[in-house]
């Protein structure tokens, strides 16, 4: 039985990361999971051929259905499973239009699901699976609501099934990073170029998350940065959380 991991949004930067982390360790395979198939090939020209190119759609049932089918066929061991795919934007909630919801929600909360409900019966004891979600899932977040919202959702999943797994010897674990270097940031609004406190590499967000997840632990945060905001938002009220972040982003609304 061959060993695998699976890495999804494994054409983005985070997904990138994760992969270069994964060839380190002991497996067969790395299924890399992607819209784009030229970004995936170059994973694998650079990696070698234990990199197993997966170009598909995970918002559409039909490829979701047929990655559950390559595992019945292929019938691998799945010591890692990284859910990275996922969609942000920057703006006002009802900016979004109805298919920008839908996908949006699909892909942050549904897919991770679905793919760990998948996985699960080829786990053992020992495997790993790495939400990654965002220190947005801490508070709410106005005018980043709808991204923030459903990695709410993937924080608190995660920790619950990492009870409910624990004695299966499976390990789930929130990746919770604050800003990271990808293309998925929204660099500008309104003609103004948005400054990111804080902000990490994709590299150090993966190291972290495998360090953590091989400790057990249910959730990661990458810096000290991230880790002030945790403890802050457990202090502080909400509604004065989301005062000051409104604050600190008034000139970009503008």
């Amino acid at each position: 039985m061959k060993k695998i991991a699976v890495v999804t949004g494994a054409s983005g930067g985070i997904g990138q990361a994760f992969v270069r982390e994964l060839v380190r360790e002991s497996l067969d395979e790395i299924w890399v999971v992607g819209r784009n198939s030229q970004r995936l090939l170059a994973l694998k020209s650079e990696y070698g051929e234990n990199i197993i190119p997966i170009p598909m759609d995970l918002t559409s049932n039909e490829d979701l259905h047929s990655f559950h089918d390559l595992l019945k066929k292929e019938m691998p061991s799945v010591l890692w499973l990284v859910n990275n795919a996922g969609m942000a934007r920057m703006a006002p909630s009802m900016d979004f239009s109805f298919s920008e919801t839908e996908q949006t929600i699909d892909l942050n909360c549904k897919v991770p699901a679905v793919l760990i409900h998948f996985c699960i019966p080829f786990m053992e004891k020992g495997a790993k699976i790495l939400n990654i979600s965002s220190a947005s899932a801490f508070q709410p977040v106005p005018h980043l609501n709808l991204y923030a919202a459903t990695k709410a959702f993937l924080r608190n999943y995660s920790r619950a099934l990492n009870a409910e797994l624990g004695s299966c010897g499976i390990t789930v674990t929130a990746v919770c990073p604050g800003w990271v270097d990808t293309d998925l940031l929204t660099r500008e609004m309104n003609g103004k170029k948005i400054r990111f406190p804080g902000i990490v590499s994709p590299e150090k967000v993966a190291r972290k998350a495998l360090k953590d997840a091989k400790a057990g632990r249910d959730m990661s945060v990458c810096s000290l940065y991230v880790k002030c905001q945790h403890l802050n938002v457990k202090l502080l009220p909400q509604r004065l959380t989301m005062k000051l972040w409104l604050y600190g982003i008034r000139k970009y609304l503008v």
